[in-house]
């Protein structure tokens, strides 16, 4: 399945032309396509891509131990566009506290997720899902984010993520990227907040909060809301993922390629394309959205080892101000959010963090706090720089 791909090629003052060029895309399209994994893997790593990738996209029951209280019975329900691990449509409604500068995730009140679907089991109980606890001061329905080349951002050193930090702002330039921590005090590059440091914390984090999933690194069960599980509610023993299921969907994960740019198809549209990514850095997107890094050497698997990576992030924590506000995490208060990775933007249908933006021109207006400059500087664009602009961000 294709997801809602808007890849449009602007010239001129807002002339618009071939609204979609997707049979044209595909001409000079990479050798993989969404959703493959990384070329060049070994038949081991392979098996463990492909075995992921079969779990990811299967229903749990609750015989397995999905839930009792739960928002999917799979991963692929909210990672599936274009393929199954993209993005998706279906938010995920969270809810923290934020008092005096300091973040409550209400573990006691059942976390941050709010999970408001039950098992047939624990209805049958008398059970019910959940809903916003009372206490929170903050909610966002937030969108999953796309799982495409995910293993090559945990292979950046972190010494390159961390020299672009500048959360005192000493160079005046109005950016002040932080460093996301995990509660371990780790950098944590992955999640809208920069909750987790790894891949392995990050799913395992995403099958207890999403599906009730029990690991060995979250052994417990949450409570409803608080309120403690009947007596039988939850028949399978825990943990109800074992190792070796999560070490395949971590290996599925970690190989999934990266999305390729488009390619224009014409020479003038190559030439828009071209002047939209210089105007990209010449209003000041680059500052936060770094076009590209590399990942180490001496990383264990050959395939993700001292290779480029066009991601468009620091992953770092930013301030968007009130546009940007949501929950709040260990390290990152309402306002902030870690910068979104574009590679694949083309490939999205709802942008931002909550998927409130209509539109990609709707996105940049919505970028205030630390993206004031960039965003106001788009704004003084001519019509036909912003086209361009768009027409090269419709590529990525």
């Amino acid at each position: 399945m294709r997801g809602r791909i808007r890849l449009r090629w602007l010239l001129g003052v807002g002339a618009l032309v071939a609204p979609t060029l997707i049979g044209c895309a595909r001409e000079a399209a990479p050798a993989w396509e969404p959703g493959s994994p990384l070329p060049g893997l070994s038949p081991a790593e392979l098996a463990l891509f492909e075995a992921g990738r079969a779990l990811f996209d299967r229903d749990f029951t609750e015989m397995e131990g999905l839930g009792p209280a739960y928002n999917q019975m799979r991963c692929s329900s909210c990672h599936d566009l274009p393929t199954v691990g993209g993005s998706g449509v279906e938010r995920v409604l969270k809810a923290t506290r934020w008092v005096d500068g300091r973040c409550d995730p209400l573990v006691e009140e059942g976390g941050e997720t709010v999970q408001p679907r039950i098992t047939d089991l624990l209805r049958s109980l008398g059970g019910s899902g959940e809903t916003v606890p009372p206490s929170a001061t903050h909610t966002v329905d937030l969108v999953a984010t796309a799982l495409y080349g995910m293993g090559l951002l945990e292979a950046i050193p972190q010494e390159e993520i961390l020299a672009r930090a500048d959360p005192e702002d000493r160079n005046g330039d109005g950016i002040s990227g932080r460093a996301g921590l995990d509660t371990g005090g780790r950098l944590a590059r992955f999640g809208h907040k920069g909750t987790d440091a790894t891949l392995r914390g990050f799913i395992e984090g995403a099958l207890l909060q999403e599906m009730g999933l029990t690991t060995a690194a979250h052994p417990r069960e949450l409570t409803v809301n608080g309120r403690p599980l009947p007596e039988g509610a939850d028949p399978a023993p825990d943990p109800e993922v074992g190792p070796h299921q999560v070490d395949v969907l971590v290996a599925y994960i970690r190989f999934l390629a990266p999305p390729e740019p488009a390619v224009p198809p014409g020479r003038e549209e190559r030439r828009v394309v071209a002047r939209g990514e210089a105007l990209f850095r010449e209003v000041g997107c680059t500052q936060c959205h770094v076009q590209e890094m590399r990942t180490s050497a001496a990383v264990e698997s050959r395939v993700l080892a001292d290779r480029p990576v066009r991601l468009f992030s620091d992953l770092l924590l930013h301030d968007l101000g009130p546009d940007g506000e949501g929950i709040c995490s260990a390290s990152a208060s309402p306002v902030e959010v870690r910068t979104a990775v574009l590679a694949g933007l083309r490939f999205r249908a709802l942008l931002m963090h909550d998927g409130g933006a209509s539109d990609l021109r709707d996105a940049i207006r919505r970028h205030g706090g630390e993206g004031t400059g960039s965003r106001d500087r788009f704004q003084s664009l001519s019509p036909g720089e912003q086209a361009a602009l768009l027409a090269f961000l419709d590529t990525l």
